[in-house]
């Protein structure tokens, strides 16, 4: 059953609709049946959001996420950015330039062997002129702490550094909204960091609406929204704390919850009365205070 989210003061625009979307992986021979991956999901993206999508593997999360930019086409059903339908070969372009895409690997998406060229290569193929290019890939860079190396390899950067640098190179294309596919899933905690806090800059500081592909809690704790993806559903849609506080549920399509919401589970059914929506150290530490100066 879908936990329905919750009514926001602010009535954004929708920016990614998909309607009752299906998407099966053709069979590879004759004696196999095509995979169902997505089954008549109906989901919307409202432009300035910080959506983050968990899922267990093969719960077709990343699969979802690769209809938002055309990289993938419904079987059936229909995906929408910004009115103009992804089945619409003609409009790729339009569509890609509106929803930009981080993938797992930074190392994939680097053409160039200088930082600002690679940032500039999406621009180039555009034919963006060489002043406007320049202004762009400075912001760029300005916006994701990456300015001290323009002139660096990105192939002598850490993890973290090189997926900043992806990032980059979308945001100077100036996209509505930015899709990353799990980001993080190769860095070290320092590299998921940087990321993470370079998203949360561009969501709040810049508006660009994002949908985070994550099999991290901490990372879904972060954003306005979480939605849980569970074998071509969606299971669960609200705020992080109306979502994580379905412990049992969460457990039952084999994903974690954050720490501490794991430690409130674990101590309500010792019986202690504590909220089933504490999400950070900080909320458990005040609430397990109050109650001892109140025994």
């Amino acid at each position: 059953m879908q936990f329905l989210l919750t009514e926001r003061k602010l009535n954004l625009e929708q920016i990614i609709i998909t309607e009752d979307l299906v998407f099966d992986y053709p069979a590879q021979t004759p004696e196999e049946s095509d995979t169902r991956v997505l089954k008549s999901v109906n989901f919307t993206v409202k432009k300035g959001e910080f959506v983050a999508v968990l899922g267990h593997n093969g719960s077709g999360k990343s699969t979802l996420a690769k209809h938002f930019n055309a990289v993938l086409k419904p079987t059936s059903g229909k995906v929408l950015v910004e009115e103009i339908d992804t089945a619409d070969d003609s409009r790729l372009l339009d569509i890609r330039q509106r929803v930009g895409m981080v993938f797992q690997n930074p190392d994939n998406q680097i053409v160039a062997t200088i930082v600002e060229e690679d940032v500039a290569f999406g621009l180039e193929n555009l034919g963006v002129e060489p002043k406007e290019i320049r202004r762009r890939v400075d912001e760029a860079l300005r916006q994701v702490d990456m300015v001290e190396y323009y002139r660096h390899s990105p192939h002598q950067l850490s993890g973290g550094q090189k997926q900043r640098v992806a990032i980059a190179g979308i945001i100077a294309m100036r996209p509505d909204c930015i899709v990353l596919d799990e980001p993080t899933a190769m860095l070290d905690p320092r590299g998921r960091r940087e990321v993470l806090s370079t998203i949360q800059e561009l969501n709040r500081e810049n508006g660009i609406t994002v949908v985070l592909i994550t099999h991290y809690m901490d990372e879904a704790v972060k954003a306005d929204r979480v939605v849980v993806i569970d074998e071509g559903n969606i299971l669960l849609d609200g705020t992080p704390k109306e979502v994580f506080r379905n412990v049992e549920q969460l457990k039952n399509v084999g994903l974690d919850v954050p720490q501490v919401t794991e430690l409130a589970y674990e101590l309500r059914k010792e019986g202690i009365d504590i909220p089933d929506d504490i999400l950070t150290e900080d909320e458990c530490v005040a609430y397990l205070s109050k109650l001892l100066e109140e025994s």
